[in-house]
């Protein structure tokens, strides 16, 4: 079943960049950074927060597939500086490592 993103989720996509661990610390630092594991689609993941899909999110949460960014990932993201995908869906920003090619 190969069904056509949604308006949001194609607006979501276009708002997703690359981004460094740099350019994210000060919004670690004011807890606004939401993790989302690689197995999950990021973009997926923004369009249920913007959406509001609860049972989703909550379900993710549960699965610890996405959580607030802890002190200990931060440390290891710090210190590998890997490349980094980042959409916001305010209050928050959703951050993923990018896959290696």
């Amino acid at each position: 079943m190969n069904q056509e993103p949604s308006t949001l989720y194609a607006k979501l996509l276009g708002e997703t960049a690359s981004i460094t661990w740099k350019e994210l610390e000060r919004f670690y630092a004011q807890g606004a950074l939401l993790w989302v594991d690689a197995d999950l689609d990021l973009i997926a993941v923004a369009e249920a927060v913007a959406s509001d899909q609860g049972e989703k999110v909550a379900a993710w949460l549960a699965e610890d597939k996405v959580a607030k960014l802890s002190e200990t990932r931060a440390l290891d993201i710090f210190e590998r500086d890997p490349e980094m995908w980042a959409v916001v869906v305010r209050p928050w920003i959703l951050v993923q490592e990018r896959a290696s090619a």
